[in-house]
Order: C-alpha cells, then sequence, then structure tokens
C-alpha cells in the first residue's frame, strides 16, 4: 500500500475526520447552555460548587483518559481508541433525558469526559499522522473548528429547544443522533493511521528523543511546558465560562433563549475563527500567537465583571472567541513541531491531559470564590491568571527560526 503524507492526498479520510469531530464537539453542545439551569431549576442546588461538579468530573476523567490514549495510540491504534470512545457515550443523551438525581448527572459526565478524551485525541493524532509537517496548523484549525463550532450550534439549538419544549427530555434527543451516527462512521468508514506515522519517521526523524516525555511536556521543556500551561489555564478560564456565565446572565434578569445566544456565540467564534488561525500557526512565530490569544481572552475576562447588557456580553463573547481561536490549533501545532513522531502522540496527551484539567481546577477556583465572595471575584481571579499565562510565554517561549514574527514587517 502507497502511503502519502498531506492534506490532499488524504482528502477522503481527513474530511472524514472533520465530521467525525464535529459530532464529538456535538456532545459537550449538549449540556454547554441547559446544565446548570436544570441544576437550578429541576434539582434545585443552590451552592456553586456543587453545580459546577458536573464540569469537575467532566475534567478530571476527559484528563486521565487523554493520557492513555496518548499512551496507547500507538500500541492498540487510533482507530480502535476512536470506536470505543463512541461506544462509552452510547448512554450519555439518554441519562441526561432522564436523570432523576443529580447523581445521575455526574455520572452522565464521567462517560462523557472518557467519550470526549478517547474521541477528540484519536481524530487529533490521526489528523497530524495523515497531513504531514507542512500543514499541522491548518490541520488542526480544520479539526478545531469543527469541534467548537459544534458545540456552539448544538448549544444554541438544545437552548432554542428548551426555550419552546422545557429543559428535557427533548434537547437531548439531538445528542442520541450524534452519538450513533459518530459510532457507525468511526467503525465502517475510518482507517488506522499508524502507517502514516511511521512513514513521517522514515522522512522526518529530526527532531530529537525526549528523555522524559511527562516531565518535559508537562514543564521542563521551555517550549513544550509553555504551552502545556497556557493550555491548562485557557480551560481553566472555559470551566468558569461553562459553569459561571449561565448562572451570571440569568441572576442578572436573561431568560434562556438570551442566555443560550450569548453561551453558544463564543464557542462558535471561536470555532470558526479557527479556520483563519489555523494557517496563521503555519506561518508566524507561535510565541506570538499564545501570547496574543491568552492576552486577548484575559482582558475579556475581566470586562465580563463590568457588563450589564445583552450587547455588552455578545461583544465580550465575540472577544473571547477570537483569543481562543489563536491559541487553540496553535497549542497543538506547537506540540507536534517540538517532538519527535514516534513520542508525538504521548506527548499530546500529556498536554491535553494537563490542558482538561483546568476544567477541574478552573471549576473548583470559580465555585469556591463564587461561594465565599462572589461571581465577580470569582472571574476577577480567572482573568488575572489567564494575563500571568500570556507573561510566561512572551518570557519563557522562543521562535522557531522559520518562523515569521507577527511583530516584524517581514
Amino acid at each position: 500500500m502507497d502511503i502519502r503524507l498531506g492534506l490532499k492526498e488524504n482528502w477522503r479520510q481527513f474530511w472524514l475526520l472533520v465530521l467525525i469531530n464535529g459530532l464529538v464537539g456535538g456532545m459537550i453542545g449538549l449540556e454547554r447552555t441547559l446544565l446548570p439551569e436544570i441544576a437550578a431549576k429541576e434539582f434545585h442546588l443552590k451552592s456553586a460548587s456543587v453545580i459546577l461538579s458536573f464540569i469537575v468530573v467532566f475534567g478530571l476523567f476527559k484528563a486521565i483518559t487523554n493520557y492513555f490514549t496518548g499512551a496507547f495510540a500507538n500500541r492498540f491504534g487510533r482507530k480502535k481508541l476512536l470506536v470505543f470512545g463512541w461506544l462509552v457515550g452510547l448512554p450519555i443523551p439518554f441519562i441526561l433525558m432522564y436523570a432523576s438525581s443529580w447523581n445521575w448527572i455526574i455520572a452522565a459526565n464521567i462517560l462523557l469526559g472518557i467519550n470526549q478524551g478517547l474521541t477528540w485525541s484519536s481524530t487529533v493524532t490521526m489528523k497530524i499522522d495523515l497531513v504531514g509537517e507542512k500543514e499541522r496548523g491548518f490541520a488542526m484549525g480544520l479539526n478545531e473548528f469543527a469541534g467548537y463550532a459544534s458545540v456552539g450550534l448544538i448549544a444554541l439549538l438544545t437552548s432554542s429547544i428548551a426555550n419552546k419544549f422545557g429543559l428535557r427530555p427533548y434537547p437531548f434527543m439531538i445528542g442520541g443522533v450524534l452519538v450513533i451516527m459518530g459510532t457507525l462512521l468511526s467503525y465502517f468508514l475510518v482507517k488506522d493511521t499508524s502507517g502514516h506515522m511511521k512513514k513521517e519517521i522514515q522522512q522526518n526523524d529530526t527532531v530529537p528523543l525526549l528523555e522524559n516525555v511527562f516531565k518535559e511536556t508537562s514543564w521542563y521543556n521551555r517550549n513544550l511546558g509553555s504551552v502545556t500551561q497556557a493550555g491548562l489555564v485557557n480551560n481553566l478560564n472555559d470551566a468558569m465560562i461553562w459553569g459561571i456565565m449561565p448562572v451570571l446572565l440569568a441572576g442578572r434578569g436573561f431568560g434562556i433563549e438570551q442566555i443560550g445566544i450569548i453561551t453558544a456565540i463564543y464557542p462558535i467564534v471561536w470555532g470558526f475563527g479557527q479556520l483563519i488561525t489555523g494557517k496563521l500557526a503555519d506561518i508566524y512565530c507561535k510565541k506570538d500567537l499564545l501570547f496574543l490569544g491568552m492576552l486577548i481572552q484575559g482582558i475579556a475576562i475581566i470586562f465580563l465583571i463590568f457588563s450589564s447588557t445583552i450587547a455588552h456580553y455578545i461583544t465580550i463573547s465575540i472577544v473571547l472567541g477570537i483569543g481562543t481561536a489563536i491559541v487553540y490549533p496553535t497549542f497543538l501545532s506547537s506540540i507536534a513541531e517540538d517532538t519527535n513522531p514516534k513520542q508525538r502522540a504521548k506527548s499530546l496527551g500529556v498536554f491535553r491531559f494537563w490542558r482538561d484539567l483546568g476544567y477541574v481546577i478552573g471549576a473548583l477556583i470559580t465555585g469556591v470564590f463564587a461561594d465565599l465572595i462572589s461571581i465577580d471575584f470569582a472571574i476577577l481571579v480567572i482573568g488575572i491568571l489567564t494575563l500571568c499565562s500570556s507573561v510566561i510565554i512572551i518570557s519563557r517561549m522562543f521562535c522557531n527560526p522559520a518562523a515569521k514574527k507577527i511583530w516584524e514587517h517581514s
């Protein structure tokens, strides 16, 4: 079998994986607007920490699964992990539809974390395998576009259905379609890409091997460690927006449809923006892109404290989406650039472990400060942490010599 690297050379499998990752993102979109509302209105939960518990377990199990998906990708094959991830996800929509207590919602989010860790990690690794070295940023932009645009669109759709027919069960029926389609497409049409990874090793084995993948990806390597901490902080602030924004908006008098619009705009801009920003990661210095994106996020989050009208919140959601769109494909492209193909899947797994542990840390910080002091104070803390992350990037990372500097006219 003649294996060739490149997006054009593997376009059928590549675009199939883009479609599948859209289905993966849609599974998160099911919950994006509705769960905080269900917690308050159906289960009468008051504490922000308790309400955010579903994000804590989601992030914890996704982080752990990411690590093992990276570690096992070469041993078991990417396709097997992808299919298994969808099988784990099959019960989720039905639990969300008929859960009789908050504990069932927690159980659904344990499964969702495992589902997302297996499926999203597998599609990321497989696309990097297919396209080779030159188009990684663009490939990651398309991958993350599909996932996060779907998060926003499904969130918008479920909030619209909930506004007309109630919070449950109808909005979650979409999830049944998503998970069945994902399972069938992955099992019958996806081909494993381990051969493409081996082909790249033959063609491009110039990046030195890491002595300890976990330690160096986590912090010790200047570039990998900087990217990893930024990934953690990015998902830390996303946990706050996911869990607290609906509560904040409801407390300020906004209805479910308005909340759905505001909360959906952020991931929609984030998703569609990556069609542009992913390609930028192939051209410009990744250090510059990451600094700029995290800086924009931090400023936008702090401005939430001073907002009051729907126009304010929509504007902030757009700006926040732009900042996140700049960093998200750049994270993955950076990890791929600085790791040998033999270790790439494992290094991506370590990065995604820490990145999604950000959901746990963000939900805990937000919940504790919101309960003890105020929601505004919790938002301020998250905004400051995001700005600190941008400082670490600009002071610690270095650029690939072939990349263009954003700040120079060249």
